[in-house]
């Protein structure tokens, strides 16, 4: 655990206070901070991430503003040290003893590859995935159903783990099916399937006894469905990108996929198979949808340090030095932790009223202070093409009913493939009518309009 512990830090302290990591942290943290408030997820804040992920935030979002952006970090990295731990009882358990620690450093060294350098939901629910699947392994009705349970819980921080829960309940069947406990199937399938939907319909039902049952419904399930498609280019290029990433860890766990257990070996290439369907399904194909692969590959490392120690070592060697590249990059990418601030600081100057961030980081709401001007704060709901029929509103109506209320600040990045033109036109025609242009401010690689209310 020490040196799990050491290697986490080394490989995460270059973001380590920075409040400009990635937008999706930055609006996890903004929803807490809301929470604590007293508003509900999905009725008083929209978004379509399950109520748990938010809820891990709470306790960083209870700090001042610059403390939460470390807390929130450090409990990002106890989870990523967890994780990996778990990794490592994995490949005992498999028969990988000798390859564990190997395979906890991997996958500590590639969360860094595909975004998860801070606290992305992956980084969370691959804890409780990893100790449901090593719970499975040892086998064991109440670790069955303690398993379940876990994949549970993981389905309240991302629903993205479904399809790693549905391979970890056929697991436990074939278990039985195998041992000739064939009676009683069906009613344990239906058993596991319960209690893996029991905190969702739990959450549910705090939501139905409030009336807000149709907002819980849509947010969570059907705005998942009705999202639409973004341009065929850029799809495209998130994919071929997506995959290109992936390509080494995935073709170095599948060379490690020998010796050991032969039903822990399977066990695990099953896993990555699933985890690898749970990318594909969502369809985005962002960098950090791979997170959750990460998980299988890092445990089938332990079996190519088994067969092939010195490619082991040195692979790990290229992924702590390409994660810290990757690091550097988004630093200069997406803006320096000065240039954030400072920038936050410009939109704390008058005039007084709420903020418009039409494009750009939410997270410029809490480093500002200022209030919110729709409960659609997450900018690309409002302006994405493929959110257009699923965010439960209209997205012109809403961006008029914002310029309605007058928002003192609107904040906008360059136009973006997939953004609907008509509803930047929209926007650029209401700030020509009624704002006047600030001096632009640079952000990494973009630059920033500023608009404040005449």
């Amino acid at each position: 655990m020490a040196i799990l512990t050491a290697v986490a830090v080394a490989a995460r302290a270059g973001t380590f206070g920075n409040p400009n990591i990635h937008v999706d942290e930055q609006f996890y943290l903004y929803v807490a901070r809301r929470m604590l408030e007293g508003a509900r997820p999905f009725v008083d804040v929209w978004d379509r991430k399950p109520i748990g992920l938010f809820a891990l935030y709470l306790p960083a979002a209870a700090l001042p503003y610059s403390w939460s952006i470390w807390a929130y970090q450090a409990l990002a990295l106890v989870a990523v040290v967890a994780t990996g731990w778990l990794v490592m009882r994995i490949a005992q358990v498999v028969g990988w003893g000798r390859g564990a620690l190997a395979a906890g450093l991997a996958y500590i060294l590639l969360l860094n590859w595909f975004g998860g350098q801070g606290g992305q939901a992956p980084v969370f629910y691959n804890a409780p995935v990893a100790l449901a699947m090593l719970l499975i392994l040892r086998g064991g009705a109440r670790r069955e159903l303690a398993a379940m349970a876990l994949i549970g819980l993981a389905l309240q921080i991302k629903y993205s783990v479904v399809v790693e829960g549905v391979f970890a309940g056929l697991c436990i069947l074939w278990r039985h099916w195998r041992a000739g406990e064939r009676g009683g199937l069906l009613r344990r399938a239906v058993l596991l399937v319960l209690v893996a939907l029991a905190p969702t319909a739990a959450v549910w039902l705090w939501y139905a006894a409030q009336g807000q049952s149709a907002a819980f419904v849509h947010a969570n399930f059907v705005s998942i469905l009705q999202r639409g498609g973004d341009p065929a280019a850029p799809r495209l290029a998130l994919l071929l990108t997506l995959l290109g990433w992936m390509a080494v860890p995935v073709a170095m766990a599948v060379m490690g996929l020998r010796g050991g257990d032969a039903g822990g070996r399977r066990f695990v290439a099953g896993w990555l198979a699933a985890a690898l369907v749970g990318v594909a399904v969502p369809g985005g194909w962002l960098l950090h949808y791979a997170l959750l692969v990460m998980l299988p590959v890092s445990v089938a490392i332990a079996g190519l340090f088994c067969v092939r120690p010195r490619l082991t070592i040195g692979f790990l060697v290229v992924a702590a030095l390409v994660g810290q590249g990757v690091l550097s990059s988004n630093r200069q990418g997406r803006g320096t932790p000065a240039a954030f601030d400072a920038l936050a600081a410009r939109l704390r100057a008058p005039p007084p009223g709420c903020l418009y961030i039409y494009s750009g980081p939410p997270g410029l709401l809490d480093a500002s202070g200022r209030c919110a001007s729709s409960r659609y704060v997450f900018p690309a709901h409002l302006y994405r093409i493929h959110e257009s029929r699923a965010v439960g509103v209209d997205q012109a109506q809403e961006v008029r009913r914002i310029f309605a209320r007058r928002p003192a600040v609107v904040v906008l990045r360059p136009f973006s493939p997939g953004e609907r033109p008509e509803i930047r036109a929209l926007v650029e025609s209401r700030l020509a009518s009624a704002y006047r242009p600030l001096p632009p401010a640079r952000l990494g690689s973009e630059t920033l309009q500023i608009w404040v209310h005449r």
